[in-house]
């Protein structure tokens, strides 16, 4: 009986665990991920704002999950699998970077403009960044891009976290 009570505790605990913890992202070194409790469109601001505040202009913001919408009748059984409720990716660039990494390595051009993918399920929303140093490494602009990688995560921590 005894072990039957510790057995209880422990599955009450892991579900308080999961019910208030943001859920973990799969870790891929190349990927920053970060997540938060927050609604979706005030992350989405949230996170364009904080971009702007670093000094990078947001081009763009790409609604994915309202285009994806139009497709689940088509898709059928395969739309949306995951479950997400919400996909926006912010586009955006700064051109003194660009200018820097055009003097350095032009090759690397192909990185601008940068951007940023905010998914949405259950309440958590997380922002994804692929790192620019992940394709920088031995480059000539690795420096600067690690930069401007550092900014942007600033940026995402900030937003999410509401400082």
């Amino acid at each position: 009986m005894n072990l039957n009570k510790h057995f209880l505790f422990i599955v009450l605990i892991a579900l308080f665990n999961s019910a208030f913890a943001a859920p973990e992202v799969a870790i891929n070194p190349a990927v920053f991920a970060h997540s938060a409790r927050l609604p979706f469109d005030e992350a989405v601001k949230a996170v364009s704002n904080k971009l702007d505040d670093a000094g990078y202009a947001v081009v763009d913001e790409l609604a994915i999950s309202n285009n994806l919408r139009k497709m689940a009748k088509k898709w059928g059984d395969d739309y949306n699998r995951s479950q997400l409720e919400g996909i926006t990716s912010l586009v955006f660039c700064s051109g003194w970077y660009v200018n820097q990494v055009s003097n350095l390595d032009p090759q690397l051009l192909g990185l601008c403009p940068l951007h940023v993918t905010l998914t949405h399920k259950a309440g958590v929303t997380t922002v994804l960044f692929n790192r620019p140093t992940a394709i920088a490494q031995g480059s000539p602009a690795a420096k600067v891009l690690k930069e401007a990688e550092d900014e942007v995560i600033q940026a995402i921590e900030a937003a999410l976290n509401g400082k």
